[in-house]
């Protein structure tokens, strides 16, 4: 395939090496221009009508920069030969032009957001594909280590299922209880657990909170709690798991468990006597032990994840590998994902996937986490998603790259080059302190709540209109429509204060108007 691709001067030498490697006929036109961004479909027409027509004739394809903002058809119907927009960084085009004959490229949207895109919906209809094939999660399920819970398919040949807790349960009014649900399950949760009160017995709530659950989610349920009186209860209002069982609650509760085929999480202590195993062995041992006095009920083992330098995460782990490793360890493994991320001051998400792989290689089944504190705000979505990428590399015998799925939220898979404009200019140092005037149109109130961003406007110290919308360019616009600014400085502050509420917004942080958004990292 022949193929012409325009780029500016700036970006020439990267577009070259770019080519250099390509299996096809790459021909490159450098605009008299340093920046390719700034070319329009016009520009471009008329820099091609410069060439010999006799050359335009044998092209196959014109690829244009990514980051031109206009439909380049024109470029098509003027030329008469198919233009199409390239990737947006020239750094990105090798991969363009090794994937142009799969592509179905566009003549407005950028060629890297098109690989992009087409490799996420393969990797989802991979995945999909998986989850709807019947006849094979059937054999499946009568391989050691494989349970259903509810109607969910869990264990080491499926993908790793998220179960999301509801912490404090009974202390939530029905609409909370099912809004916090409902959010997990968005979040890409496939189980929901109730999660009880420790030292309290809460029976009696029990029944109208998994009925109401079970009325209005299309997930498994699970109880979370140690009481043999609540364990029953849930039982029998008909929650599809437990957890969980230990040597100290077990006898009490075993029977009804056998009896109603309720799959159940064990854990390798007696809370009752006061006694949690000590080293990688005692854990192993109680949990082999406890596997077998629960013969005639599904267990889930739970090796207890511990948080980073509490005991040992480290032995956690490999207690974890060694009971699996054990011939008595056929069954699915439970991982306490949030024991970890709610006992740390790091951001979730890396911290998340990362557990996840480990998850995935120990061959555990469950990623159990609550969202309790700021710093794990999204933790659900984040194992959900970080769940479907250890899969596919599981299944396609990768790395945890290139997958089509990815958690990268704060920084680029790809570093771009940078590419300094020379401009023969007065340089100057930003740093004027401006003095604050009142501007006569009003004052705002900026705040984030309920999914939105809120914008109060007052004049002369009275509230008097409220403006909501999900980004900052919806709510500036409506503010300069109804000339509600009128000070060039006022304008820009808002556009600032806006966009940090727009932002808190899509990352789930605390917005506070006049503050910034982020700490710089300490410096050394």
């Amino acid at each position: 395939m022949k193929i012409l691709i325009i780029t500016g001067e700036l970006a020439s030498n990267l577009v070259k090496e770019a080519s250099l490697k390509s299996d096809h006929d790459v021909q490159i036109h450098v605009v008299k221009t340093p920046i390719a961004a700034f070319l329009t479909p016009k520009r471009i027409i008329a820099e091609l009508r410069t060439l010999p027509a006799s050359e335009i004739e044998t092209l196959d394809m014109i690829l244009t920069p990514g980051l031109i903002r206009k439909d380049v058809s024109s470029i098509t119907d003027e030329m008469g030969v198919p233009a199409y927009k390239g990737s947006t960084d020239a750094a990105d085009l090798d991969i363009v032009l090794e994937m142009v004959d799969k592509l179905d490229l566009s003549t407005k949207k950028s060629a890297d957001k098109l690989i992009e895109e087409e490799q996420r919906r393969r990797a989802l209809k991979y995945i999909a594909d998986f989850e709807n094939d019947h006849e094979n999660i059937k054999k499946l399920l009568k391989k050691p280590g494989n349970i259903l819970v509810g109607d969910l398919p869990v264990g080491e040949d499926f993908p790793m299922r998220v179960l999301a807790e509801i912490a404090n349960a009974p202390t939530l009014s029905p609409e909370e209880l099912l809004k916090r649900a409902e959010y997990f399950v968005k979040s890409g949760a496939n189980m929901v657990d109730i999660g009880m009160i420790a030292g309290e017995n809460m029976s009696s709530k029990i029944p109208a909170m998994v009925s109401f659950l079970k009325d209005n989610l299309d997930v498994a349920l699970s109880i979370d709690t140690l009481q043999a009186e609540e364990i029953l209860v849930a039982v029998d209002s008909g929650v599809d798991m437990v957890l969980s069982l230990d040597h100290g609650n077990y006898p009490e509760v075993l029977p009804e468990l056998k009896h109603k085929k309720i799959p159940v999480v064990i854990l390798p202590t007696d809370y009752r006597r006061g006694w949690i195993p000590e080293t990688i062995n005692q854990r192993v041992e109680s949990l082999i032990d406890l596997k077998g006095k629960c013969k005639g009920v599904q267990v889930i083992a739970d090796p207890i994840l511990d948080p980073v330098n509490s005991k040992s995460i480290v032995d956690s782990i490999i207690a974890c590998q060694k009971f699996k490793e054990n011939p008595e360890g056929d069954c699915p493994i439970f991982f306490g994902v949030g024991n970890v991320t709610e006992l740390l001051d790091v951001d979730s998400v890396g911290v998340n996937a990362l557990l996840s792989g480990i998850s995935m290689e120990l061959g555990a089944s469950i990623l159990f986490t609550p969202e309790e504190s700021g710093k794990t705000l999204g933790s659900v979505k984040e194992l959900a998603i970080s769940s479907q990428m250890m899969f596919l590399a599981k299944m396609r015998g990768s790395i945890a790259k290139d997958l089509g799925i990815n958690l990268l939220v704060f920084k680029d898979k790809r570093r771009g080059e940078t590419i300094p404009e020379d401009v023969d200019v007065p340089e100057i140092e930003a740093g004027f302190e401006y003095k604050f005037k009142q501007d006569p149109a009003g004052s705002f109130k900026i705040s984030v709540e309920a999914g939105r961003i809120r914008a109060v406007h007052y004049l002369k110290m009275q509230p008097k209109v409220a403006i909501y919308g999900e980004t900052a360019w919806e709510i500036y616009h409506e503010i300069i429509n109804r000339k509600l600014v009128s000070r060039i400085e006022h304008a820009a502050y808002l556009g600032q204060e806006l966009q940090k509420a727009e932002d808190a917004l899509k990352l789930g942080k605390n917005y506070v108007q006049d503050f910034p958004l982020f700490e710089r990292f300490m410096e050394y």
